[in-house]
């Protein structure tokens, strides 16, 4: 059952990929062999992987394949660090590959037939996502430098950090609207009409060219308008982690909080107080 709800969402989602069979036999034998074998392959690794692991280090078998790695890295050396290290970029690539291929065919079939003189498969949509990323990659790293502030990152209230203009970035959006800008021209020449050579280089790499210039434009704008709660050097803890707040301004002491209470503590009574006197009873008058 594992399996099937590990799937369940791409059968959802099964008519954006076998829509481009010829025939409805070439995507019946493609998945009645792939799905089986691939998770039953898949399904053993992570079997044989989890019972070598309570004899290797003993005790309860490690399921989760990140907390496995963990253990590899006790007393590793450099090469088996490094090994580590080319699993972890594995995982990480699978994630990618799953996400997108799971996700974003969906969307982009659908665009595709209700514009399809204005979209062009994934090409285009990656115009939109990647415009997305510049901003939020340079911010995180480049501007803020890991530095947030966790209190402020649910509060509206006037002059919270986050709030920007009336709870918008104009920053934001403008290296958004620049990110797309970049690949535009390219995009038109995407779908039938003559624009120059250049303009379809940028296009043919609109990702990457969407994340950079919408980063850079992200950039200059903080610099000549700064945004609030930044940090000089690389400071990604939080330092007012311990004292968060449950509501504005309101901290909450770890010795204000009331201890529960003990169901043995209460005084229930015997099972006739708690029904009461019985009737025609003198303590019942």
């Amino acid at each position: 059952m594992s399996c099937l709800g590990n799937f369940a969402t791409l059968i959802v989602n099964d008519p954006d990929f076998s829509r481009f069979a010829r025939k409805p036999k070439d995507a019946l034998w493609a998945q009645l062999l792939t799905i089986p074998i691939g998770f039953g392959v898949t399904s053993f690794i992570g079997i044989i992987a989890s019972s070598s692991s309570a004899v290797i280090f003993g005790g309860e078998m490690v399921w989760n394949p990140l907390d496995l790695l963990g253990k590899f890295q006790v007393g590793a050396s450099s090469a088996e660090r490094f090994g580590i290290f080319v699993i972890s970029t594995g995982f990480a690539l699978a994630q990618l590959g799953t996400n997108i291929s799971a996700n974003s065919v969906s969307a982009g079939t659908d665009l595709t037939a209700l514009l399809p003189r204005f979209t062009t498969y994934l090409s285009a949509y990656s115009i939109f996502l990647s415009s997305i990323a510049g901003p939020m990659l340079c911010e995180y790293y480049i501007v803020r430098k890991g530095y947030l502030r966790v209190k402020e990152l649910y509060t509206a209230q006037e002059g919270s950090a986050y709030r920007f203009v009336y709870g918008f970035s104009w920053q934001a959006y403008a290296s958004y609207i620049a990110g797309i800008l970049v690949n535009i021209v390219g995009f038109a020449g995407a779908v039938g009409r003559k624009v120059p050579v250049g303009a379809q280089y940028i296009y043919n790499v609109n990702y990457f060219s969407g994340i950079v210039v919408s980063a850079l434009m992200y950039y200059i704008l903080t610099r000549f308008f700064p945004v609030p709660a930044t940090s000089s050097t690389w400071s990604e803890a939080d330092q007012d982690v311990d004292s968060l707040s449950i509501a504005y301004g309101q901290e909450v002491d770890a010795y204000d909080v009331p201890e529960p209470v003990k169901a043995d503590s209460l005084n229930y009574g015997t099972l006739q107080e708690r029904k009461g006197p019985k009737a025609g009873s003198s303590a019942a008058v």
